[in-house]
């Protein structure tokens, strides 16, 4: 029998973990949840369909540890798009500051920056910092 190949964990794919856990921990909250054991899975499986798909998660164990979890389609695509939807809210709030630094007076205001001297910045930054309170 061979074994599977190790596959390294990238930074970006271990937050995409975290979420998905997050989603999925939410689930397993859930107090309409059910957990079989694999047996009980192997020998019960149109049952746990059923509950799956009217919108229970079911939660599969082997060795008295959560392994898999069965769901409906439409929760999955939830699921699946989560992560594409919070990167589609980052994409917008960037594109909305961005272009609030290419107005006139933020141009100007950036060029009055590079101008200053170290004194008169840290003064306009700790003025600012008291305006904001």
């Amino acid at each position: 029998m061979k074994r599977a190949a190790r596959v390294r964990s990238t930074p970006k794919a271990k937050a995409e973990m975290t979420r998905s856990g997050a989603v999925l921990g939410r689930m397993l909250a859930n107090p309409r949840s059910s957990s079989y054991t694999a047996t009980q899975a192997k020998n019960e499986f149109g049952r746990m369909l059923e509950r799956a798909i009217h919108g229970e998660p079911v939660v599969i164990t082997k060795h008295d540890s959560p392994r898999a979890v069965l769901m409906s389609f439409a929760e999955f695509q939830a699921l699946k798009q989560a992560p594409q939807a919070g990167l589609d809210t980052l994409r917008g709030e960037f594109d909305r500051l961005f272009e609030g630094m290419r107005t006139p007076t933020a141009r100007r205001a950036v060029d009055r920056l590079f101008r200053m001297t170290p004194r008169a910045l840290g003064k306009a930054a700790v003025a600012g910092a008291r305006r904001r309170g």
